[in-house]
């Protein structure tokens, strides 16, 4: 019997395996899945997974059940699996898909979960969301919630709030790549060879946010630490504010949020 049992072998899935086996939280012996995609499957056994045959041997040979399919395609997937889901554990990483739609699904014997991860999992600093209602056992709940843990941060947040949250945190970090991307190509502009650049603005990222997170300070009065009165610091500031940056930043959540 594998302790966990994936649903879908694609980017997120094998971030997620990446992250809990590089933090010791399990071995890679006790993971198995299942996908269509044959460079899916030859990924994840080079990293150690067991591939079986289809969805219903994965559920069949595994404790917890992670459901890693594209909203499309998930209930067509999930229909199958609903007699051999009877009594098991599953928790989902699909978009939209929350504890209400999941009960429309699934037998009543069925626990479940919904959460939505990040792509840093796979080096330790993932930020992923659990929905608050779920019907997992306090066991498995706090089962998985350490294998996460191990891995990045959890936060628990309420259904109605799962969308904004999740478009933050999963889109977010294309975002800071982009940032981290655009930083470099001003230094470069200057003279900095690019792999310095880009060395130099990911590490004043990955700084910024662990000061932010260690001191629970303000963003905005750590900024201001830094902004003495008519410094380069505060004239790299008001042309960001001339370019419209927070704004910019704020329709890249709203945006997709439909709003």
């Amino acid at each position: 019997m594998y302790k966990l049992g994936f649903i879908g072998l694609g980017n997120m899935a094998s971030a997620i395996q990446n992250g809990f086996i590089a933090s010791g939280a399990i071995k890679a012996e006790d993971i198995c899945g299942f996908d269509l995609a044959k460079p899916a499957k030859e990924a994840a056994v080079d990293r150690g997974v067991t591939v079986l045959d289809n969805g219903n041997e994965v559920v069949k040979q595994s404790e917890y059940i992670f459901m890693a399919v594209k909203p499309q395609v998930v209930e067509a997937v999930t229909a199958p699996l609903k007699e051999d889901l009877r009594g098991k554990a599953l928790v989902s990483m699909v978009l939209r898909y929350d504890f209400n739609k999941y009960n429309t699904m699934l037998d009543a014997s069925t626990r479940h979960l919904t959460f939505m991860p990040n792509s840093p999992i796979a080096v330790g600093e993932g930020m992923t969301l659990f929905e608050e209602q779920h019907s997992l056992t306090d066991e498995e709940y706090a089962y998985i919630k350490s294998l996460f843990e191990a891995a990045g941060s959890v936060q628990v947040m309420p259904s109605h709030l799962m969308d904004a949250a999740g478009i933050l945190t999963g889109c977010g970090p294309a975002y800071v790549y982009m940032v981290i991307e655009a930083l470099a190509d001003g230094a470069v502009y200057e003279g900095v060879p690019r792999d310095a650049a880009y060395k130099l603005a990911a590490q004043t990222v990955l700084g910024s946010g662990k000061m932010q997170l260690a001191t629970g300070k303000h963003p905005g009065f750590l900024k201001d630490t830094v902004t003495s009165p008519g410094g380069t610091t505060i004239k790299g500031v008001k042309a960001l504010e001339d370019a419209g940056m927070r704004a910019a930043f704020m329709e890249a959540i709203l945006k997709p949020a439909g709003d």
